[in-house]
């Protein structure tokens, strides 16, 4: 059963990204979808400050780096497969070390991403309802 939520801010999706942080033991996918704008990396950074890997400052959006890691002992890896366009794309973003150690890894644009898992998913769809507002739903 979907779990539905509306935020009205940025720092509203931060903070539920923050306390649903709690919810996750590694390892476990996070596979983020929603349109450009949607608050991904908004949401993004409120889990990697509740796992306790990063400050919320310190999170940014992947685009054109494609994988961040945080975290010294527990890595949480934040990958952004926007511009993945084939597996041999997705080969060269070098996630095997994600998958080497349980960790928690949070993909936007996860519709893109070619594997199976034998990891826990969780899949959370955000979407924009205008002006602040987003809409979080946990599939």
């Amino acid at each position: 059963m979907a779990e539905e939520f509306v935020t009205h801010s940025a720092e509203e999706t931060t903070h539920w990204g923050r306390e649903f942080a709690k919810r996750l033991r590694p390892p476990a996918l996070v596979l983020l979808t929603g349109d450009l704008g949607s608050g991904k990396t908004t949401l993004t950074k409120g889990l990697v400050s509740g796992l306790d890997a990063a400050s919320e400052d310190e999170v940014t959006s992947p685009t054109f780096t494609l994988v961040h890691v945080y975290g010294k002992t527990a890595k949480v890896y934040h990958a952004d497969l926007y511009r993945i366009e084939s597996f041999h794309d997705f080969e060269t973003l070098g996630l095997e070390d994600m998958f080497s150690t349980p960790s928690i890894a949070i993909l936007e644009w996860s519709e893109r991403f070619p594997l199976p898992s034998p990891w826990p998913q969780v899949r959370i769809r955000l979407e924009h309802l205008g002006g602040d507002s987003r809409r979080i739903t946990i599939l």
